[in-house]
């Protein structure tokens, strides 16, 4: 067995703090099974940054980022701008010109284009940056919401947190206090109430708009659902049907980025719901990721971020159920292979 070379254990190490593509990280794997170094490597660094995992991560504020970008942009604009009136003001001037004066001006207008390229390029790779950055936070917080679902399962006899509902029972009210609707959010819920998950890593770090209230300790024990789509911006496995040994199927998928289907839920909890189907509907990402794609978390624990809506052999949409344009919000997958997230 060859030793791994500096290339090799560089993949390793990002590989370990999750600094690594998707391609890279098949590598890393690939390497650590195949090779003993490798993988006592993996070990030992999994052990030495595992304490980590206890402290809670300080991001750079998203208002400080977009700020800067901003900035860089608007310098961009008045250098160009000031570059272009600088060249129209020697194109008019008649003047008799020295051939050290015009490599003068030509040098300080060339360093100046070749400034402003350099930083149009720039600005790019910075949002590029800024994104990637929150899609990986969004994937912590998912991280956070699996480990409490084990801790909560393994509490509770392998049961997975889920409130008594009737068959036909309303998923889309999402905030309603009420005790005779059961929104789907309410299972997940639970995690919170019990101290379990954070209520705060249920609201993805790249969605925009207002941030929610903060909710205190005794709020958070005296409701029954979050308060509004505010505090929840993710979408849930709705519950597939038991089997006769009351084992609960359709757990391929847990959660992903927000039902592109259901941003825009009714307030008024009295009124019917009923959304039809449209081609625009059916292509939508998710909105929490500017549409790009969806952080998407399945029942293994692991995490990804796809820019489509399919998964499995079968190409299921994850957003919609199978056979079905109209929703009237009480709808519940009818076999289980088809993975429906809502709201």
């Amino acid at each position: 067995m060859n030793p791994l070379n500096n290339e090799q254990k560089e993949l390793l190490f990002n590989y370990c703090i999750g600094l690594t593509s998707q391609k890279e990280t098949d590598d890393a794997e690939s390497l650590i099974s195949s090779n003993q170094e490798a993988a006592e490597i993996q070990q030992k660094l999994r052990a030495a940054i595992e304490p980590l995992g206890s402290l809670e991560p300080e991001s750079c504020p998203d208002e400080l980022v977009v700020n800067t970008i901003s900035r860089v942009q608007n310098h961009i604009e008045s250098g160009q701008q000031q570059l272009r009136e600088l060249l129209a003001t020697e194109q008019t001037k008649k003047v008799t010109i020295k051939i050290g004066a015009w490599r003068n001006m030509s040098q300080k207008a060339a360093v100046a284009a070749l400034i402003i390229f350099s930083i149009g390029v720039l600005v790019p790779t910075l949002k590029s940056l800024h994104l990637r950055s929150l899609r990986q936070r969004c994937q912590m917080q998912m991280g956070s919401v699996f480990q409490g679902l084990r801790n909560y399962i393994s509490d509770y006899d392998d049961q997975t947190p889920a409130v008594a509902s009737i068959a036909g029972a309303p998923w889309w009210k999402l905030g309603d206090q009420g005790g005779e609707n059961h929104s789907n959010t309410r299972n997940v819920y639970l995690l919170s109430k019990g101290d379990y998950v954070d209520v705060e890593n249920f609201v993805c770090p790249a969605c925009k708009g207002d941030v929610p209230l903060k909710l205190t300790d005794s709020q958070i024990k005296r409701l029954k659902d979050f308060p509004s789509r505010r505090y929840v911006t993710y979408s849930f496995q709705i519950n597939c049907r038991r089997t006769s040994n009351g084992k609960l199927l359709c757990r391929k998928v847990i959660m992903a980025d927000m039902n592109p289907l259901f941003e825009n839920l009714p307030e008024d909890f009295s009124k019917q719901f009923r959304l039809q189907l449209t081609r625009t509907l059916l292509t939508l990402n998710s909105i929490n990721h500017n549409r790009r794609g969806q952080n998407v978390l399945f029942g293994d624990g692991h995490i990804k971020f796809l820019k489509t809506r399919f998964i499995g052999f079968s190409e299921d949409d994850i957003y919609t159920l199978q056979d079905t344009d109209v929703y009237q919000g009480c709808e519940v997958p009818s076999c289980e292979t088809d993975f429906f997230l809502a709201p």
